[in-house]
């Protein structure tokens, strides 16, 4: 099973809105499991993991288990259910590691193996499955991405100098690691001050995966960003959206769409941003699962005051700036240490001369 979830994590930023799962078909030849087929989600959500080992094994699959990552889907959508060609196969015993909760399979993939004579388990590795689906599990049952905040600080938690200055705080490797992020996440997104002050291009540059940019995401309420950003100028090799406010200028919104971006209007809240779960709320009614948010201040202090981080990734160099540099979040009203944001130490990682720490939300 642990295969399979390594199958599914090639997925990841590359099969939104489906999930990312991982499949293996093992066969036991003279007491010994061979692994005869292995599949996983391929890039727009097909073919799906099962279809892919089954096609890998071919006659072998007969009397196989399959270990799959997430229960079988069992309904017709752009391809046939993967239960039908579980059983088609003839494969004799399926393990999933969890159910699926699409309201179209939730249970039902594994009744109709059940019911075709196939042996059926379910919960091996269910907490690492879940964990690895967030993203999927999140848009199906909140409506809205999974949310990780990265950012790169020094040790005293400053993203800038006073004048704004943060080329670079963290070094090539954490850079690069960065990157490597950005390719498993389905979109990325900053506030408008970030996108003016480092006029970023917020793509993948790693070598070999470089087709694996998300979708960039401005929040620009008042559509100030220049028209010469770099984010404008590949806009149409790169799919670019800007969330706005839906009273912005027309003229203004005009020459946006004519560069190949995508506005999505929505109704101004507070400080002048829209709503940040109605802005979560319209990702993931587009399909947006992953969401990695990479700047600033000001839009993390927004999603932390609404409870809409779920993860943070935070990058640390051996450097400190002092108190008049630029926080890596804003003030969003704490006034008692019972009401700031906790997080969960998921693990830590030397990357060059910097740390990389990842962090999941206490619930």
């Amino acid at each position: 099973m642990r295969i399979a979830l390594g199958l599914a994590r090639r997925g990841l930023g590359t099969v939104w809105p489906n999930p990312a799962v991982g499949c293996v078909l093992v066969r036991q030849e003279d007491g010994v499991g061979r692994i005869v087929g292995r599949g996983w989600t391929q890039p727009g959500g097909r073919p799906h993991a099962e279809t892919e080992a089954l096609r890998r094994a071919g006659a072998a699959a007969k009397g196989a288990t399959a270990y799959v990552s997430l229960e079988p889907c069992c309904h017709h959508g752009k391809t046939p259910p993967c239960t039908d060609a579980l059983i088609a196969a003839g494969v004799a015993r399926v393990v999933a590691a969890t159910e699926d909760p699409d309201p179209r399979v939730a249970g039902a993939g594994l009744r109709q193996l059940a019911d075709a004579g196939i042996a059926v388990d379910c919960g091996l590795c269910r907490l690492e499955a879940e964990a690895l689906n967030a993203g999927f599990l999140s848009r199906l049952r909140d409506g809205r991405p999974m949310v990780c905040v990265k950012t790169a600080t020094t040790l005293d938690g400053r993203i800038a100098t006073h004048s704004g200055k943060s080329q670079w705080i963290t070094g090539p490797q954490a850079r690069a690691r960065s990157h490597q992020l950005r390719a498993s996440y389905d979109a990325i997104m900053v506030g408008v001050g970030t996108a003016v002050a480092d006029d970023p291009d917020l793509t993948c540059r790693l070598p070999g995966l470089e087709g694996r940019s998300p979708v960039r995401i401005v929040v620009d309420a008042g559509l100030r960003l220049p028209l010469t950003a770099k984010l404008f100028r590949t806009a149409k090799s790169v799919p670019t959206w800007i969330i706005a406010r839906d009273d912005a200028d027309d003229r203004r919104a005009d020459a946006v769409r004519d560069l190949g971006v995508e506005i999505i209007g929505l109704p101004a809240a507070r400080n002048g941003y829209p709503d940040p779960h109605d802005m979560l709320r319209h990702l993931g009614e587009r399909g947006i699962t992953r969401l990695l948010v990479e700047g600033g201040a000001t839009l993390a202090a927004v999603l932390l005051r609404a409870g809409l981080v779920d993860r943070v990734a935070w990058f640390r160099s051996a450097g400190i700036i002092g108190g008049d540099g630029i926080p890596a979040v804003e003030p969003y009203g704490v006034d008692a240490l019972a009401d700031m944001a906790r997080f969960d130490r998921e693990g830590t990682e030397v990357v060059g001369a910097d740390m990389l720490e990842t962090l999941v939300r206490r619930h």
